[in-house]
Formats: C-alpha cells, sequence, structure tokens
C-alpha cells in the first residue's frame, strides 16, 4: 500500500498556499502597505521643505547680526555659532535627505515606469533592479507580475501552435478524401463516409474540449453540484469502459464503501475519471490492471486511479497536466485512437473547479497512480 503522507503534504502545501494568495489579494489593498506608503511620501516630502523653513524661521527670529547705521554688528544677546549651525544643519539635512529620496524613491520608481513603457511596446523580457528599501517588495512583485505574463504569453503562443498541429490533421485527411471522391480515387461508399464521420467527429470533441477547458480556467463553467454515492459512480464507471478494458486484455477493478458521498456534478466528476481511465487504458499493455478505488479521509475523499502500465519519467511529471502534452514526442497518436492531449488538464482543471486538488505519482516500468482529492 502506497505511503500517503506525501500526497497529504503536498494537498496541504496547495491548501495553505491557496489560502495565502487569497489573504494577500484581500488584505493588501486596504492593509498596512498602502498606509505604510502614504505615510513615508508625507513624512519624507514633508520634512524636507519643513528643514529648510526651519531653517530661515531661526535666522528671522534670533538674527545674530543686527544692521546699524549701514553697518552690521554682532548681537551679544546672541550665540552667533549655534544660531547660524542650526540654521545651516537644518537645510543641509533637507539636502541630505532629497538625496536619499532619490536614490530610495525616484530611482526605483523610474525603473519601474521605464519597464512598463517596455512592455507596452512589446517587450515581456525586461525586468527592474530590485534594491534594498520601501520599494523592494514592489519591485519584486513587478518582476514577478512580468515573468508570469512572458509565461503566459509562452503559453499562448505554445497554445495557438497546438491547436493548429491538431486541428491540421483531420483536416488534412478530410481534405485528401474528398478530393479523391472528386477525383474519382476513393468511392463514396460507406467506409470512405464513415472515415470522414471520425475525422469530423474528431474535431467535435477537440473544440468542445477546448470550450471546457476555456470555461473552467476562466471559472465560468457552471457545476450542478448534488450528493452522489461514490459505489454507484465507480460502478456506473465500470461499466462504461468494460469493453475497451476486455479489448485492451486489461483488468479493471472499482472499490468503494457503501456510504461514501461526495458533493459534486456527476456529470464532470465522470468526465474527470473518465479521462483519468482512458489515459491508464492507453498506457497499460495487455495482462495489465487498473484500479479505483474511493476512500475518506479527514477533510473530504480521494479517489486514486493507479494502474501497473509502462509509467512516467520523473522530468515529464511537471508536464503531464499541460495541455497538449503527449508522452510520445513525435505527438503522433498512440494506437487505439489515443487523445489530443487534453484529458489530463480538463481533469485538472474540473477537480480545481470542484475546490479540490489532483497529483500524479509514477515510475517507468511500474505504473501511474493519479489521486484526485475532493472537499467534502
Amino acid at each position: 500500500m502506497r505511503d500517503h503522507s506525501d500526497w497529504k503534504e503536498q494537498k496541504e502545501r496547495f491548501r495553505q498556499a491557496h489560502q495565502s494568495a487569497r489573504w494577500q489579494r484581500v488584505q493588501h489593498p486596504r492593509g498596512r502597505r498602502p498606509k505604510f506608503v502614504f505615510f513615508f511620501f508625507a513624512f519624507i516630502f514633508g520634512l524636507i521643505p519643513l528643514l529648510i523653513v526651519a531653517g530661515i524661521i531661526i535666522l528671522i527670529l534670533n538674527p545674530p547680526f543686527v544692521w546699524d547705521m549701514g553697518m552690521m554688528h554682532h548681537r551679544p544677546d546672541q550665540p552667533i555659532f549655534q544660531i547660524c549651525a542650526a540654521a545651516t544643519l537644518l537645510p543641509m539635512a533637507a539636502v541630505f535627505l532629497a538625496g536619499w529620496a532619490r536614490r530610495r524613491v525616484a530611482k526605483p520608481l523610474g525603473g519601474i515606469m521605464e519597464a512598463a513603457e517596455s512592455v507596452t511596446d512589446g517587450d515581456l523580457s525586461v525586468r527592474v533592479e530590485e534594491h534594498r528599501g520601501p520599494f523592494s517588495h514592489l519591485e519584486r512583485t513587478f518582476n514577478r507580475m512580468l515573468a508570469e505574463l512572458e509565461r503566459t504569453d509562452q503559453q499562448r503562443r505554445n497554445l495557438t501552435a497546438d491547436v493548429a498541429h491538431e486541428l491540421n490533421t483531420p483536416l488534412h485527411i478530410i481534405q485528401g478524401y474528398l478530393e479523391g471522391i472528386a477525383d474519382g480515387i476513393y468511392p463514396p461508399d460507406e467506409n470512405t463516409i464513415n472515415i470522414l464521420l471520425d475525422e469530423t467527429q474528431l474535431l467535435a470533441r477537440l473544440v468542445e474540449d477546448l470550450r471546457t477547458l476555456s470555461l473552467a480556467e476562466g471559472g465560468e463553467l457552471h457545476l450542478q453540484q448534488e450528493h452522489l454515492s461514490l459505489q454507484e459512480l465507480l460502478t456506473d464507471l465500470k461499466t462504461s469502459f468494460s469493453g475497451q478494458s476486455e479489448e485492451a486484455g486489461v483488468q479493471l477493478e472499482v472499490s468503494a464503501p457503501a456510504n461514501l458521498n461526495v458533493y459534486a456534478d456527476p456529470n464532470r466528476l465522470d468526465q474527470i475519471l473518465g479521462n483519468l481511465v482512458a489515459n491508464a487504458l492507453r498506457h497499460t499493455l495487455t495482462g495489465g490492471e487498473i484500479r479505483i478505488q474511493a476512500r475518506p479521509v479527514e477533510d473530504g475523499v480521494e479517489i486514486e486511479v493507479r494502474d501497473t502500465g509502462e509509467g512516467i519519467a520523473a522530468e515529464d511529471l511537471p508536464y503531464v497536466f499541460n495541455r497538449f502534452w503527449r508522452k510520445d514526442k513525435s505527438r503522433e497518436r498512440t494506437k487505439g485512437g489515443g487523445g489530443h492531449g487534453l484529458g489530463l488538464a480538463i481533469a485538472q482543471q474540473l477537480v480545481h473547479a470542484h475546490g479540490g486538488e489532483i497529483g500524479v505519482e509514477s515510475e517507468v516500468g511500474t505504473g501511474t497512480t493519479f489521486v484526485v482529492w475532493l472537499p467534502e
């Protein structure tokens, strides 16, 4: 039996990070940081003119010299050195404070403004130099924002290329057969029509999967949640995949306590588990086994999909939930109608839409285990 301590620690870190990020998003706009920045500017830029004005007032109220008969005479009741020192040091302190403000305030803000102008010109690789001071947090946050924008832009470019690649193959097949029919090479019989129908259905599934993924990532996917019996859900799932598992020569087993329920959308949860089982079937050889097990945990339920397939290399594990990712670098569909690389990405987003989390463990030559955690 697999030790679930690592998975529980990973799930707890995810929840703490999620709560921390949510706390920061809620608290920062009205929290201490804006107040600190306000009082910092008020103190710095209020103190500079105050020091200069204070020096002038000292000389006005306590003049060490007086003019008498066109001559400047020292007033014996006023200490020259102390008054001149105070009148001189206060403006000097203002000048020093202004220089400090230039280094710690104007320079960081100027760097951020220059970087923002570069971003408007389309350069997302620019970064600001991080300084020690009151704006160090702003500089770090700005750099993280740029890194995230650059990553998102790269993902968008990759997605465009991947979608074009996935659409290209079935469209070329359809075009080739239609041209063949027009030229009299292929007869317009039932077999040819079925081939064209399969390719159009593939295109329809791809478009629908992209739509589902987009809605889930944007938080716009509507869930019709209800209390479900996991035993009944897994039994129906086994029935749905019984034909495919028998054809592949893979044993499919399910188990769940009779009284174990979960609050979820039945269609979406069935889609999550269906994608995981379909993925396991594609990568499990004849004579292998796929076991689906549900169990209660302290703060929800866990559903484990374990196979005895070929496994995933450690360097590939971080990418299994990426769109259009395939272990086969040639990107050709596997035998048996392999998918287009969106199944695991959709499963992850649907789990997140339920407020849950999904993890994966795998060892090459031994098998792969996906664990879905859903809250109560």
